[in-house]
C-alpha cells in the first residue's frame, strides 16, 4: 500500500499509569539494569496487565526509568494496576517507585525512526501527575478521582491535596491514593508549601459574612416535565435577591455544578466561596404549587431559617418575593428602598406566558443544541401572549444578541435583537439582562463603544451581582486595549460564577490576547481539569501554545478539539503531517482543510463569517487571501472583527502596509468613557 494511503492513527481516551524508578540517574548501571528488570516482572504479573493485554486493550511505551500503560478498558484499570503494584513492592523496600494515574487522549503513532510510540495528552499529563509525587505515592489526577469517588471500593482512598503548578504553568489539581496497606499518606513535597494556604475558600479569597448560594432545587413533580417550573423558582429567587448590594450571590451557572451531588455542605461552600446556602424543593400539580426552602449556614450546618408555601399558581411571585425578603432579612442585608421595590416585583400577571418565559430559560441552557431556536419560539409566544411581559423582551434579545455578536447567527439577527432589547428597557429600565443585550447591540452592532460602556455601568450599578455584565464588559475592555481594567472585571465575574465554563473560557482567551501566555496556558489548563471534553478550551489552549512555541502541546491540544468537535479525520491528519513533515506542514495542511470546509458550507447556503476565511488563510499562509477577506470581516458586525487589533493569530498580516490601511476604518476606537 502506498505510503500517503495507509490508515491514520485513531485518537481515543486512554487510561494511563505512568510508573518511574525514584533516584534512578543516581544509581549504579548494574542497579538500575537490575531494579528495571524487577519493576518490569512486578508489572507483568499483575492481574490488571495480564487481563488488558489477552483483551489487546493495552498500549504500552517504555522509559529509560520506568514506563507508560494505556488502559483502553475503564478508568478504574490503572488504578487497580498501581495497587497491586504497590502491593508488591512492600516486599522490595530497595525499589523505590512512583506513580501517576490521568485519563486523556491518546494515541498509537509511528514516530520519525518508524518505531512504534504513544502521544497525546493523557500520556503527558500522567507524566507530570508522576512527577508530583515522592517514593510510593500513587497520585491521581482530578478527572481519575472523579471517576472512582462514586465507587465504595475507592472512595476512602481517595485523598485530596488541592493544585499545584506545575511545567509551563500548568495547573493539576491532585488526589493522593492510600490505605493502611498501600500508597504513601505522607503530602508530597512539592505540595507542602501549598497545603498551608487552604485556609479561606478555595479561590483563596475572604468569605464575607453575608453571601449565599442558591443550590438547584429538586423537582418532586410527578410530571418530570415541569424540571424547567423548579429551575426557574430557583433562578427567579436569585435574580431577585442578586439585586442587592450588600450581599454576595453566586450565579445559577456555577452553582448548577452541584446538581444532585453528595458533597457536604461546608465543602460546596467552599469551592462557591460563600457563607450560606440556600436548599429548596418545588412541586407543581396542576394549579398549585409546594416550595420548600431551608437556609443553612455552611459552617456549622445550622439551619438559619426553613418554610414551606402551598399557594395557587398565581401567587408564585409573591412566594419567590417573601422568600428573597427573609434570606435578605436572615443575613441582616441592609436594602434600599430600590431594592425592596425590586425583589417585590411583580413582572407578569398572565401565569402561562410566565411558564413560556420559564421554558424558554431553561432551554436557553442548550443554546448550541438543537433547541436553541425553541428558545426564541417560547420567548415570542410569552410576548404574544403579555406584550408589556419585559423580562421576555429581555430574553429574546439575548436569544438574536448572543447568537449574532458570536457568530452563530448572521448578522441580520441584530435589528430583532435591537428592537427586543430597547423594549425591554422601556417596560423596566433596571433589568440587569436587558441592559447587557443593550450593551451588545450598541458595541458590535452599532460600533458605539460610549453607549456600551454606559449600558455597561448601569447595569453593573441596578445589577451588582450579575456576572454576565462584569464578564461581557471585560471582555470589551480586553478588545479596547484597557488590559487591567477588563481583568478587574473578569475577576469580579469569575468571583460571582466561577464555574461557568464559557468564562472560564474568556478568561483564559483574554490573557492570550493580552499577550500574557503564560497565565493563559494555567488557566486553559486548569478548566480542562474541570471541563475536559470542552473543545474550544482545548483549540484556546493550543493557540496559547503555539505562541509560546510549544508546538507539540499545540498539536495535542488542536487534536483534542477537532476529535470533541466531531472532525477525527482532521485530527488524524493534523497528528499524521506533524510526526512526518513538522508543525508548519501540519499547520498549513489543517488550514487547508479547514477551508474547504468553509466553502463547502457556503455552497449549502449557510452562513459563515469572513473572519474564519481570514484565520484560515493566515494559518495557511496564503496572505493574500487573508487581505482579501479581511475587509469584509471589519465589516461584519460579532466579536471577530473587533479582535484584529489585539489577536496574536493575525501577527504576519501587521508588517504589511495594507493592513493598518484597512483597519484604520474600524470603530469603536480606543476611548474612555468616564
Amino acid at each position: 500500500m502506498p505510503e500517503e494511503q495507509k490508515p491514520a492513527p485513531l485518537l481515543e481516551i486512554g487510561h494511563v499509569l505512568f510508573i518511574d524508578i525514584v533516584g534512578y540517574t543516581k544509581l549504579l548501571i548494574e542497579q538500575q539494569t537490575k531494579y528495571l528488570e524487577q519493576l518490569r516482572e512486578i508489572v507483568r504479573a499483575t492481574e490488571s496487565f495480564r487481563t488488558a493485554l489477552a483483551q489487546g486493550k493495552l498500549m504500552r511505551l517504555p522509559t529509560g526509568d520506568g514506563g507508560a500503560l494505556v488502559f483502553q478498558t475503564g478508568p478504574d484499570a490503572p488504578v487497580n494496576c498501581a495497587v497491586e503494584i504497590a502491593r508488591e513492592l512492600k516486599k522490595r523496600p530497595e525499589l523505590r517507585v512512583r506513580m501517576g494515574v490521568h485519563s486523556g487522549p491518546v494515541q498509537a503513532v509511528t514516530d520519525l525512526s518508524e518505531q512504534g510510540n504513544i502521544a497525546g495528552a493523557g500520556v503527558n499529563i500522567a507524566q507530570r501527575v508522576m512527577d508530583c509525587g515522592d517514593t510510593g505515592h500513587i497520585l491521581l489526577s482530578k478527572r481519575v478521582a472523579d471517576d472512582l469517588e462514586h465507587s465504595a471500593q475507592w472512595r476512602s482512598l481517595l485523598h485530596d491535596l488541592g493544585t499545584i503548578e506545575v511545567k509551563h504553568g500548568f495547573a493539576l489539581a491532585l488526589f493522593n491514593l492510600y490505605s493502611d496497606e498501600i500508597g504513601n499518606a505522607s503530602p508530597p513535597k512539592c505540595l507542602a508549601s501549598i497545603l498551608t494556604h487552604d485556609a479561606k475558600s478555595d479561590t483563596g479569597a475572604p468569605v464575607p459574612r453575608k453571601s449565599i448560594a442558591l443550590l438547584p432545587f429538586q423537582n418532586l413533580s410527578e410530571d418530570k416535565a415541569n424540571a424547567y417550573f423548579a429551575d426557574g423558582i430557583q433562578e427567579e429567587i436569585l435574580t431577585r435577591l442578586s439585586r442587592i448590594r450588600d450581599l454576595k450571590v453566586i450565579s445559577r451557572t456555577s452553582t448548577q455544578r452541584f446538581k444532585n451531588t453528595t458533597e457536604h455542605v461546608r465543602d460546596i461552600a467552599k469551592q462557591l466561596g460563600v457563607a450560606n446556602l440556600l436548599e429548596g424543593s418545588v412541586r407543581k400539580a396542576g394549579d398549585k404549587v409546594r416550595v420548600h426552602v431551608q437556609l443553612i449556614d455552611a459552617d456549622n450546618d445550622a439551619h438559619l431559617w426553613a418554610e414551606r408555601y402551598d399557594r395557587d399558581l398565581t401567587d408564585i411571585f409573591a412566594v419567590e418575593s417573601d422568600i428573597a425578603a427573609k434570606i435578605a432579612d436572615a443575613l441582616e442585608a441592609t436594602l434600599t428602598g430600590a431594592e425592596r421595590r425590586a425583589i417585590a416585583s411583580r413582572p407578569t400577571t398572565n401565569i402561562e406566558a410566565h411558564q413560556l418565559y420559564l421554558k424558554g430559560r431553561y432551554h436557553w441552557r442548550n443554546f448550541l443544541a438543537p433547541e436553541y431556536k425553541r428558545v426564541r419560539e417560547y420567548f415570542e409566544q410569552a410576548i404574544t401572549l403579555d406584550p408589556s411581559y419585559a423580562p421576555a423582551y429581555a430574553g429574546l434579545s439575548l436569544y438574536y444578541s448572543f447568537g449574532a455578536s458570536n457568530a452563530i447567527l448572521a448578522p441580520d439577527a441584530w435589528p430583532p435583537a435591537e428592537k427586543a432589547a430597547e423594549k425591554a428597557i422601556k417596560l423596566d429600565d433596571t433589568l440587569g439582562e436587558a441592559l447587557n443585550s443593550f450593551a451588545a447591540v450598541q458595541m458590535w452592532y452599532k460600533r458605539d463603544w460610549s453607549a456600551a460602556e454606559r449600558a455597561f455601568k448601569r447595569g453593573t450599578e441596578l445589577n451588582p451581582n450579575f456576572a454576565d455584565i462584569a464578564h461581557h464588559y471585560g471582555v470589551c475592555l480586553t478588545l479596547m486595549g484597557r488590559n487591567e481594567e477588563a481583568l478587574a472585571q473578569m475577576n469580579r465575574a469569575m468571583a460571582l460564577d466561577p464555574f461557568f465554563p464559557g468564562l472560564n473560557l474568556h478568561y483564559g482567551r483574554a490573557l492570550f490576547l493580552m499577550r500574557d501566555y503564560d497565565r493563559a496556558i494555567a488557566q486553559f489548563a486548569k478548566m480542562l481539569e474541570l471541563y475536559p471534553d470542552y473543545a474550544a478550551a482545548h483549540e484556546y489552549f493550543g493557540d496559547a501554545c503555539e505562541s509560546k512555541g510549544m508546538c507539540h502541546e499545540a498539536i495535542t491540544q488542536w487534536t483534542a478539539a477537532l476529535a470533541l468537535n466531531g472532525q477525527t479525520e482532521h485530527a488524524q491528519v493534523l497528528e499524521q503531517v506533524f510526526a512526518s513533515a513538522g508543525f508548519e506542514a501540519a499547520v498549513r495542511t489543517l488550514a487547508e482543510r479547514q477551508l474547504a470546509d468553509l466553502d463547502r458550507k457556503r455552497a449549502e447556503g449557510d452562513y459563515v463569517p469572513a473572519a474564519r476565511y481570514v484565520f484560515a488563510n493566515v494559518r495557511r499562509g496564503t496572505i493574500d487571501e487573508a487581505f482579501a477577506w479581511l475587509p469584509k470581516m471589519l465589516e461584519e458586525p460579532n466579536w471577530f472583527a473587533l479582535q484584529v487589533r489585539v489577536n496574536p493569530i493575525l501577527d504576519p498580516l501587521r508588517n504589511d502596509a495594507r493592513f493598518d490601511k484597512i483597519v484604520a476604518s474600524l470603530a469603536p476606537t480606543q476611548t474612555v468613557d468616564s
